[in-house]
This record gives structure tokens, C-alpha cells and sequence, in this order.
């Protein structure tokens, strides 16, 4: 006799708390593209573990039905990939904001894609601080004025999706919060990819970053699809990547599948989750553990 499995919908995957996020914030839309996802996905949620580190979009956790952790500031990968490593059977979604992951975190997002660990890491990039209340963040533009460059910022931008590809990344996305329905089938490739799957995802900040806003990307955005862009090319990827201005590019800019994943190049694991093995050490391993030390 088989388990039967529920067909859900993106309704079940709605968590206990009520977002408490500012109105028209983009993180609504990234929420409800996660949870669409899922059900389309036919994932259950007792398949997933979402974890997030510190920031307004970090609170996502509580606010979808999976299993989650809320943890340190910038440290939402190392987290993930523990999980992933313990049990590499459960879907793993890492989730948080530009100052989170390329900031504080940025040293986790480098290795976590150099080492193409098997999860899916979904970036709500407003390109501030927000938590904090409006300070420039690793992705502001030059010039913007903020509470920490009142003349105008002089630095310049990190580039998530050259760096995730220049990292080794091998599933390199970037959506806007207000394209439900294309952040959905962006994330969905994500969790399907077997390897480290970035989604940069603009999601405008109404509060404390008025000048990237709704209209601002609205205007600009334009899909790689339209104009057919070959996502195993790298080089065509990051050239795209850098355009910005007139134009901003979403879609699906890298994806290949030559390169293994942590997971599955790890020996350990080939017996299965080392989460549902007994743990311990016989007598024996433990004389000779002491012996050794003597």
C-alpha cells in the first residue's frame, strides 16, 4: 500500500502569520510566487525547509508552510547547507534581502556556488536597507541618496548574477516581484535544477528606496526569452547581466548541468541521509578514539 499524495494548492502553503510587510512592499509577490511554485511543483510541506538570516524579507519563513529557520544575519547559506547535507532528500530554500546575502553574506554566497550545493537561493534585492531603515545596501546605484549618503552614494554595485556565474553557479536567474507568474516558472527551474540555483528577484522597497520603484522597473524590464537567449552560454549571460538603465533584463540568464552537485559528488551521502542513520560510535570505535589520544 502506497502513501497517497495530496494534490495542494498555493493556498496550503500559507503560513499561520500574517506578513507584516508595508503595503505594496515587492516581497508579497515573491512570497506568493514561492508558495505557487511549491504546489505546482507537487511538493508537500513537510518536502521543504526554508531558511532565511535577517532582514524584512528574511521574516519569510513564518509566513509559508514548510518547515523553517530563522537565523543569523548573512549566515541563511551556511544554515541551508547544513540542512541540505543532513538530509539531501528535502527540498532546501534559502530566502532573504540584498544586504543579507550580498552584504554580510557575501562570503556564504561565493562558496555556497563554488561548491554547487543543491538548494535554491531566492534574493529580494530593493537595493537598500530596509530593516534598518534606509541605508545603501551592496546593489545601490551610484548617486543614490539615502539616511548614510544624504549627497549621494559614490560606490559602486555588486552584480548578483555575474558573480553567482563567475562563482560557479550553475542555475543563474533574475525576476521582478511584480511578474507573478514569470518569478513562479523562474523559481520552479530553480528547485528543479540539481546545483547551487540563484533567483535575483527586484523587489521595490515603497518605503525607503523611492527612486528603483514599480513604475521604475515596469518601464525598463525586458525578458531574455523574447529575444532567445542561449542560457548555456556564460559569456552572453553576463553581458546581459551588465546592462542596466534603459533596460533590465529577467529571465533565465545560465543553466547547465555538466557539474555535479555537493550532494551528489559526496561519498557520506551515497548511503542515504546521514539524518536518518543511527548515530554514535560502538565501544570499539571509542577505545580506539581514546587510544589514539593517549
Amino acid at each position: 500500500m502506497t502513501d497517497k499524495i495530496i494534490e495542494l494548492t498555493a493556498k496550503d502553503f500559507k503560513g499561520d502569520v500574517e506578513p507584516d510587510w508595508c503595503p505594496g512592499c515587492g516581497d508579497f509577490g515573491v512570497l506568493n510566487s514561492l508558495q505557487r511554485a511549491a504546489a505546482e511543483l507537487g511538493l508537500q510541506p513537510h518536502e521543504i525547509v526554508t531558511v532565511s538570516g535577517i532582514g524584512c524579507s528574511s521574516n519569510l519563513p513564518g509566513y509559508i508552510n514548510t518547515y523553517g529557520m530563522h537565523t543569523l544575519h548573512g549566515r541563511s547559506l551556511a544554515f541551508a547547507t547544513g540542512v541540505k547535507m543532513a538530509n539531501h532528500e528535502l527540498t532546501v530554500i534559502a530566502a532573504g534581502g540584498d544586504g543579507d546575502g550580498y552584504g554580510i553574506g557575501g562570503n556564504h554566497f561565493t562558496h555556497t556556488a563554488r561548491r554547487n550545493v543543491d538548494l535554491t537561493y531566492v534574493v529580494m534585492n530593493n537595493q537598500i536597507y530596509g530593516l534598518t531603515t534606509g541605508q545603501i545596501s551592496p546593489t545601490s546605484r551610484p548617486g543614490q541618496k539615502t539616511k548614510s549618503t544624504p549627497f549621494g552614494s559614490v560606490e559602486y554595485p555588486l552584480n548578483p548574477i555575474t558573480s553567482a556565474i563567475m562563482n560557479g553557479a550553475t542555475y543563474v536567474a533574475q525576476g521582478y516581484s511584480g511578474d507573478i507568474k514569470h518569478l513562479t516558472e523562474l523559481i520552479k527551474g530553480g528547485i528543479e535544477h540539481k546545483g547551487f540555483s540563484l533567483i535575483n528577484v527586484y523587489s521595490p522597497c515603497v518605503t525607503f528606496n523611492l527612486d528603483n520603484t514599480h513604475a521604475f522597473f515596469k518601464s525598463r524590464i525586458k525578458k531574455l526569452e523574447d529575444e532567445g537567449h542561449d542560457a548555456t552560454d556564460w559569456v552572453a549571460a553576463c553581458e546581459k547581466a551588465m546592462v542596466w538603465g534603459d533596460q533590465i533584463y529577467i529571465g533565465k540568464f545560465f543553466d547547465i548541468n555538466e557539474k555535479e552537485s555537493l550532494n551528489e559528488l559526496e561519498p557520506v551521502l551515497k548511503e542515504g541521509p546521514v539524518s536518518k542513520r543511527q548515530g554514535g560510535v560502538s565501544e570499539e570505535q571509542a577505545e580506539r578514539i581514546i587510544q589514539r589520544m593517549m
